[in-house]
Order: structure tokens, then C-alpha cells, then sequence
């Protein structure tokens, strides 16, 4: 089965590295070969835990693609270790994992122009972790923010959910990556893997690069039933998000019934009209429009009528993906077979990396 989908984007990306930042522009278009490509390393990975939702799309997924065509060599991986520092169901973590896969290639994720795979198939992540992980102190994990929110969630916390931040690091490490699209709440996690990176290179000789964080441009989605929170896909309001494999009538009914305000008027204040600032930055992002522009559409429009306009936009942006991960999910061997070649392919690049890291440590 062909991908035939795919996503046109335009995004933008913010370098951050050493209290430096620089802007670049990223626009997704057939690469006219790999000679024209910068070099570098691209990694970023996403947990499987259910569909991902319109804010992951516009913050994440939407830029994921574009960055295919921007270095020569992309990696995203399916961080199913990461996943277990939550209680997981094996059958249904089985499932999500192919969901993922289906929902990434149908956002425009193509192994022919990235590297697709599932991380626990690859197991010089967990043999790296360990290596940093004897490097890392506790103190330093310790003051991590999502350590700290979801200990302070569950009253403790497992110690995979306190040293998952190394193997995050190991997972960017392992392939000498230059550069790691995050959100802005994992930058002191990227952070860690820098330092790491200089601990490691200080210890045994120049071998990691310091990988730098790029962050999208793209306004985060915030929850359609409380304008003060993200998006989320464990908010326990089912109308609060808009997930990829909503059907049209689902995403109508959403939008219609997001929380405003009482003025009728469209405008754009995010401090004092959240809500409807939120579908203004929605609508310009599904849109590919200025949210001057799309302000400047909705002139004339009471929040009710343009409620109507924002849903129209989302189920155009929403239904070909929807399709596509319907088609993707009812051929399993597929899911299967990419995941394995993308693993395949992961590995032929970890194992030098992890065999030059033994003759460092010393284990032969």
C-alpha cells in the first residue's frame, strides 16, 4: 500500500542553543536530491498513547513532515519504552502502537524520506541510557518540571518515570543528532541531553554533538472547553478535543459548543477573549492564512456564525488524514512490515554509534 497522501505545510522553527536564537523558515516541497539537503541529524519521538489530537498535529506532526525535505537524514520514533512509565494494557499498547504508525503516515510521515520506527526494537536505547544514566546525578533529574508534576499527580512515582529524561537523551544521542523539534515544555529535557553530551565528551574525548532544540512557530491549541489549558487527549471533557480520526459531524459539534465569551464580535486578545482567540489561532493554522487575515474575514460574523466557518476549515484539514488512518489501520501487515524496515534501518545507524561507545567506556 502507497502513501497518497500527503500534508502541505509551512512552518516555522526557532533555534535554541547556548542562550543563542536564530529563525528559520522550513517549507515542505519534494526534495530535488539529497546533495541539496543540509547535514544533519533530526530526531524526535512520540509516545503511543491513543490518536493524536489537533493540537498535536498543528504543534508537532505538521512540522514533523516538512522536516523530511530540510536534512538529510529524519528519525521519528514511536517511544513505546516511554510509554510504560505509565501503566500500560499489552494488547492495547499493541494496538496503539500500529495506530500511531498509521497516524503519522497519514499526516505525511513517508519512510522513504524519514526513518520510521519503534524504539524498543532498537535495543541500543536502553544499553545508551544506562551508560548515561551512571553520569547523570539525582539532584539534576530531581529538579526536572515533569518529574515533578506527576509525582506530585500520583503521590510517587516509578523510578522509569524518574530517569525516563536519560533515556530520552540516550534516544537522541544514539544517532548523533544536531537537531530535536520539542515544545517548549521539553527544553529543559533537551537541555539534559546537552549536558550529557559534555559530561560524556569530557570524560572519554569529542564524540556526542550537542544536540539543539527546534521549536515550532505554531501557536498551541488550547482545550475547547477550558481556553486556559492545552489541548489534551486524557481530558475527561470528550468535547474539549478534536482528535485526527474525528468524523466531520464530531468536529461541528466541538467547535459549536467551544467556550467563549459574550461579545459577539471576532477578534483576536488572547489575555481577555481566550476562547475565541483559540479558534482564530485554529482557523489560521488549518488554513494556512495570517490571524490578521482570518480576523479580517470574520468582520461582520457574531461568534456563532463563525464557529461554523472554523469547523468547515478543520474537517477540510482533518478528512483526508481521517481517511487515510482508516485505510492505514485495516492492513496491520503493512504497519507492521514499514516498522520493521524502519527498525532495520535504526539499528544499522545505532550499532556503530553503541559499538564506538563500549571502546570509550572501556568494555572491550
Amino acid at each position: 500500500m502507497a502513501l497518497s497522501m500527503r500534508c502541505n505545510v509551512k512552518s516555522v522553527f526557532r533555534f535554541i542553543h547556548k542562550g543563542n536564537s536564530h529563525r528559520r523558515l522550513f517549507k515542505a516541497g519534494k526534495a530535488t536530491g539529497a546533495t541539496s539537503l543540509p547535514k544533519g541529524q533530526v530526531f524526535s519521538g512520540i509516545q503511543p498513547t491513543g490518536v493524536p489530537h489537533l493540537g498535536n498535529y498543528l504543534g508537532a506532526l505538521e512540522s514533523w513532515v516538512a522536516l523530511q525535505d530540510e536534512y538529510s537524514t529524519v528519525m521519528y520514533s514511536i517511544v513505546d519504552l516511554h510509554s510504560i512509565t505509565q501503566p500500560q494494557d499489552p494488547q492495547m499498547l499493541r494496538d496503539n502502537i500500529l495506530n500511531m504508525a498509521a497516524s503519522l503516515l497519514a499526516c505525511g510521515i513517508d519512510p522513504t524520506r524519514s526513518i520510521l520506527f519503534q524504539q524498543s526494537q532498537v535495543s541500543e536505547h536502553a544499553e545508551l541510557s544506562w551508560i548515561l544514566g551512571c553520569l547523570t546525578s539525582m539532584p539534576r533529574l530531581r529538579h526536572l518540571p515533569q518529574w515533578k508534576m506527576k509525582s506530585k499527580q500520583k503521590n510517587e512515582g516509578s523510578v522509569g518515570l524518574y530517569t525516563y529524561p536519560v533515556l530520552q537523551a540516550a534516544d537522541i544521542l544514539l544517532y548523533k543528532s544536531t537537531h530535536v523539534p520539542v515544545g517548549e515544555d521539553q527544553i529543559q529535557h533537551l537541555e539534559l541531553a546537552q549536558d550529557l553530551a559534555r559530561i560524556f565528551n569530557n570524560q572519554y574525548g569529542e564524540f556526542f554533538p550537542e544536540p539543539r532544540a527546534l521549536l515550532s512557530g505554531t501557536r498551541k491549541v488550547k482545550s475547547l472547553r477550558d481556553p486556559s489549558s492545552k489541548m489534551s487527549k486524557s481530558d475527561p471533557q470528550k468535547l474539549a478535543t478534536v482528535f485526527l480520526t474525528d468524523t466531520p459531524d464530531d468536529i461541528v459539534l466541538k467547535i459549536r459548543r467551544a467556550v467563549t465569551d459574550f461579545t459577539s464580535e471576532v477578534t483576536y486578545e488572547p489575555e481577555s477573549r481566550p476562547g475565541v482567540s483559540n479558534l482564530v489561532s485554529m482557523h489560521a493554522a488549518v488554513s494556512g492564512q495570517s490571524v490578521e487575515e482570518v480576523v479580517r474575514l470574520a468582520k461582520g460574523m457574531d461568534t456563532g456564525q463563525y464557529k461554523n466557518v472554523v469547523a468547515e476549515a478543520v474537517v477540510q484539514k482533518l478528512q483526508p488524514i481521517r481517511l487515510q488512518i482508516q485505510r492505514l489501520r485495516a492492513d496491520r501487515g503493512h504497519l507492521e512490515s514499514l516498522l520493521a524496515k524502519g527498525a532495520e534501518k535504526a539499528r544499522s545507524l545505532a550499532a556503530p554509534v553503541m559499538t564506538e561507545v563500549r571502546k570509550l567506556v572501556g568494555f572491550y
